[in-house]
């Protein structure tokens, strides 16, 4: 299992790094001047030089590249005494930090937070940015999937129960429509009938945010109402997909003759349906679980802004309209980390689970 385990750790590092090549290199061979984004369009030659000179954009592009693969990673090299080197150990970049070695007088290894640049446009380190909108991200992703599993599951169910009645097609209709409908439509539909058309009965709002602010000046308060139509717009397609195999993977299970033998013995229906077929059955809705979740911490992007839910998909969206680069870098990268990471902890627990994986 240890063997198995840094096989998983190994290949997830290395899709990290292959990420970051891409964007580093991607968002640095597209046209525009950050120095001139900056000053605006009217700023002087000497000005704009020193802007790039500060950023280290006057560098070669391969230096550029390692001293930002240097700013991402804990454990990285940096001058210590020479304030004026590209490397310099700044502590208004890097905040805190720990020396791990010395590598002579001038350098050494420190121990330190992952580097993501400061925004071009607000001045303020990326990283402060994507915890803000992490937050919401995560809140919206957990409550959209919570709706699909608890939903999805007791729907599926009852479509197995009672296969091939008026509801089990219905049903079977809307998951063919939930996972073809693109989920920015899902989102602008959504918004027009329940907070526009039928706003006055339901007292949503088209647009808003976890908080709301006061238009009395008493700051801001807890809006969970804001929260209902993104988390049941994100959490549509999760929801059709678990319905789908509730119903097929539970009738697969039910035809099994373990579960004649069940009946055989005298089990009641409910006992054999919930203590034998469903705990077998979970298995591939657990895994699509875990594929969604991470799915919908990157996919809430379109969701977030249609409602302007103050999340990641909205600070990256901006960010792109402004060509506000440290910003869409850090949150590409950032969404592609918590892939990974999820993908990870998966892997292992299917390792736990089933010995077969470990030996394949």
């Amino acid at each position: 299992m240890l063997s198995f385990t840094f096989h998983r750790l190994g290949y997830g590092l290395l899709v990290v790094f292959g990420v970051i090549v891409v964007i580093f290199f991607l968002f640095n061979v597209l046209p525009g001047d950050p120095a001139r984004m900056m000053l605006g369009q009217r700023a002087d030659m000497a000005s704009v030089e020193a802007i790039n000179k500060d950023l280290g954009r006057d560098k070669p592009l391969t230096l550029q590249f390692l001293n930002y693969l240097n700013d991402l990673l804990p454990v990285s090299c940096h001058n210590t005494t020479d304030t004026k080197s590209y490397w310099f150990a700044d502590t208004e970049k890097y905040g805190r930090f720990v020396t791990l070695i010395s590598l002579g007088k001038d350098h050494a290894l420190l121990l330190k937070a992952p580097y993501l640049r400061k925004s071009y446009q607000s001045k303020r380190d990326v990283a402060e940015i994507l915890a803000e909108g992490f937050i919401n991200t995560m809140v919206l992703a957990m409550v959209a999937m919570l709706f699909a599993i608890v939903t999805g599951i007791a729907v599926g169910i009852a479509c197995a129960l009672w296969k091939n009645s008026l509801f089990d097609r219905l049903s079977l209709v809307f998951s063919v429509l939930g996972m073809s409908l693109p989920s920015f439509f899902m989102a602008i539909l959504f918004a027009w009938i329940f907070a526009y058309v039928l706003g006055d009965y339901t007292g949503l709002n088209m647009t808003g945010s976890l908080f709301s602010v006061d238009d009395f000046g008493k700051g801001e308060y807890l809006d969970l109402k804001n929260l209902l139509l993104p988390a049941i717009t994100l959490g549509i397609r999760p929801l059709a997909v678990i319905v789908e195999l509730t119903r097929n993977t539970l009738l697969e299970e039910l035809s099994q003759d373990y579960i004649r033998t069940a009946r055989a013995k005298g089990l009641g229906k409910m006992r054999v349906l919930f203590h034998h077929a469903l705990k077998n059955a979970m298995n591939p809705v657990v895994t699509a679980i875990s594929g969604w979740m991470a799915s919908l911490l990157a996919g809430a992007v379109f969701v977030e802004f249609i409602f302007d839910w103050k999340g990641i998909g909205v600070v990256l969206v901006n960010a792109l309209d402004k060509y506000d680069f440290p910003v869409v870098m850090g949150a590409v990268l950032f969404i592609s980390v918590i892939l990974i990471i999820i993908n990870f902890v998966v892997d292992i627990l299917y390792g736990i689970l089933d010995p077969r994986v470990r030996i394949q």
